[in-house]
């Protein structure tokens, strides 16, 4: 009897347990956004809202543009220039260009990164690429623009900023997009 009794109450806390790492699991992807919401991260498949800022001609940061690809991705994927300057505030456009050197066609999302970190706060994408998956056909090449401004706000002792990119194979239908802005192939907003 007090073997039965036992192997009740363990039940019972296995069933507790279980239904604790169901609600976790359940309250995490909430919990998640919010995270991201609260520190900025994750924050890459929507536009920044425009604002008005002055250009501070004063200062003049170096951009440095980057571009890579994970290894089962078959793309060439480059900056049209490897550097540019800029003044906090400025509206800048630099492009990219992509070619598919594979004969199938191929997916890719674009996920950005800044150097500093910090400065990913003062970068405000107002189009990009980024926003939505691209679909390249075979041997396609493709300029991709980025349009940006970088917050006056951003810390004085910042002079450099790296802005990199890396694409990643995606499966699943081309051009959609989280935040649900419709977008053309070349990741420019459509009239929807």
């Amino acid at each position: 009897m007090a073997v039965i009794r036992e192997n009740r109450r363990m039940l019972g806390k296995l069933l507790i347990v279980a239904c604790a790492m169901f609600g976790f699991g359940f309250a995490l992807v909430p919990f998640y956004k919010k995270l991201c919401e609260a520190t900025g991260l994750n924050n890459l498949q929507q536009a920044d809202e425009v604002a008005n800022t002055q250009v501070d001609r004063s200062r003049t940061l170096i951009l440095e543009l980057d571009a890579n690809t994970r290894n089962e991705l078959p793309w060439k994927f480059r900056p049209t220039q490897s550097s540019v300057q800029v003044h906090p505030g400025q509206l800048v456009q630099v492009t990219y260009e992509v070619r598919n050197e594979s004969d199938q066609p191929v997916k890719g999302q674009a996920i950005p990164s800044y150097g500093p970190q910090l400065a990913g706060q003062y970068f405000r994408k107002l189009d990009c690429f980024c926003f939505a998956t691209q679909e390249l056909k075979p041997r396609e090449v493709r300029q991709m623009p980025v349009v940006f401004v970088i917050h006056p706000d951003l810390p004085r002792d910042v002079g450099t900023i790296t802005l990199s990119y890396t694409f990643f194979r995606v499966e699943g239908p081309a051009g959609s997009s989280p935040s649900g802005t419709a977008r053309n192939a070349t990741g420019q907003r459509t009239g929807t």
